[in-house]
């Protein structure tokens, strides 16, 4: 079962900078990717301006900010009122809102190392973490600062 969080992250990492791959140049990973998530895919520049516009808003360095509508629709069931969506696009904003709402949307960012920028939710309880990896980009990103620290101090 997926989480909000959860479906929203991989939403956001159908691009991959280190790779330099993106699941939606191509119609059919992309509806694979929809259907894998019981979806309906949009199409696929609807997709990748959603996309944008959500990494644009968690912090994604390359790309601007700005608005953007997405239809979805709030239904009366048994349980309550609850946000519904017709396809991947609004079941990921669906999933946003339902993140606000509970106060986690600041745990959405995205890696500042240049190379990754990979989406991850931040999962600490201080909501500090800074890299989707201590192990790969935290270390990295401190072994550079190391060394420049050393060189000029030499």
């Amino acid at each position: 079962m997926h989480t909000d969080a959860s479906l929203v992250v991989e939403f956001l990492n159908t691009v991959n900078v280190e790779e330099g791959t993106d699941l939606l140049e191509d119609p059919g990973q992309w509806r694979e990717w929809a259907a894998g998530h019981a979806l309906r895919a949009n199409p696929a520049p609807e997709a990748r301006a959603a996309r944008d516009a959500l990494r644009a808003a968690i912090g994604d360095p390359r790309l601007p900010g700005g608005s953007l509508d997405v239809g979805t629709r709030i239904s009366l069931t048994d349980d309550g009122p609850a946000l519904v969506a017709e396809d991947a696009v609004g079941a990921v904003f669906a999933a946003c809102a339902r993140l606000v709402v509970r106060g986690d949307w600041i745990r959405l960012k995205i890696c500042p190392a240049d190379t990754c920028l990979w989406a991850f939710y931040d999962e600490s309880r201080n909501r500090s973490r800074t890299w989707c990896s201590m192990r790969v980009c935290g270390n990295r990103e401190k072994a550079r600062g190391w060394r420049a620290r050393t060189a000029a101090a030499g």
